[in-house]
Parts: C-alpha cells; sequence; structure tokens
C-alpha cells in the first residue's frame, strides 16, 4: 500500500501538471495510479496542501497549490546564497547541506521561509544544515523542490 508522503506527492504531480476541476477527478486518477483512499482522505490531503479553487475561465474552476503564499520574497536575494552551497547529501529522510562558512543560517531561513512540503524542517550551523525530509520524499524531488526555490543552485548540483 502506498503512503502518505507518496499519495500527496502524486497529488501535487497531478495538480501541476493538467487543469482538475473536481475532487472526483482527482480521486479517479489516483484510483488509476494505484492508490486506494477515500473523498474524506482526500479533502483531507487537499487541506494539508493547501490547495486552493481557483477560477478557470469557461471551466468554472481547478484546482491550484498555493505555493507563493508562504514563499520568501524573491527579489534576486535567495540566488546569491547559492554561491554559499557546496554540496548535498542524503540518508534515509535526512539530507545534509553543506556551506561556505557564514551561508548555513541564510540559506536555511530561505528554505523555511518558502516553507516547502518535502521539509519537516531544519537545523543551521554555521557552514552545515541538516534538513528533514517528509518520508517517500526521493533525492532527486528534493533536489529539483531546492532549485525551484534557489534556481542558481542547478548549475552547483550533481546527479549521481
Amino acid at each position: 500500500m502506498k503512503n502518505r508522503a507518496q499519495r500527496q506527492l502524486a497529488i501535487r504531480k497531478i495538480i501541476g501538471s493538467k487543469a482538475v476541476h473536481s475532487q472526483e477527478e482527482l480521486l479517479t486518477d489516483l484510483h488509476n495510479q494505484g492508490f486506494a483512499l477515500t473523498q474524506a482522505t482526500l479533502s483531507r490531503d487537499l487541506k494539508t496542501l493547501e490547495v486552493a479553487r481557483v477560477p478557470d475561465g469557461k471551466n468554472g474552476y481547478r484546482y491550484q497549490i498555493q505555493e507563493g503564499v508562504h514563499t520568501a520574497p524573491r527579489m534576486g536575494g535567495t540566488n546569491f546564497l547559492a554561491d554559499g552551497f557546496r554540496d548535498i547529501r542524503f540518508s534515509g529522510n535526512l539530507a545534509v547541506i553543506r556551506t561556505r562558512p557564514g551561508y548555513a543560517s541564510s540559506i536555511a531561513a530561505v528554505l523555511d521561509g518558502a516553507d516547502p512540503y518535502e521539509i519537516l524542517g531544519t537545523i543551521a550551523g554555521d557552514d552545515t544544515i541538516l534538513l528533514v525530509m517528509r518520508e517517500g520524499i526521493t533525492p532527486r524531488n528534493f533536489t529539483s523542490r531546492l532549485i525551484g526555490i534557489m534556481p542558481k543552485l542547478k548549475e552547483k548540483m550533481t546527479w549521481e
């Protein structure tokens, strides 16, 4: 059986890839991907993920994940921090980001301010950040999300 984190990640992917107009439509897509859940469980997931219904022109409403609500301002300030990024390593649902001295707390503050679904919390020192990821989040999903928050990291990431 697939777990909650996998299900919620699938919900994010479905809503992010196409216009979903009803819970029934989303429930069908999830069932087709092998998830066994009820409409009540889906409603709770939508609330947890902060999914909103927004106008969709002639088609009524569609679901949208409210990513920008908690996101830190992007006035170019987050990208300079990528210069301090050295590398990232994973172990289970933990990630360790190594930075140049003095950058860790600022990078952690940007990540905390963005409030991404994938991160449960961060602890920062001078040159190291410990991140606790939600269960079921893969390193590739996580690094893609980091790049979404700090696009300049893309040129610094190495894929194994």
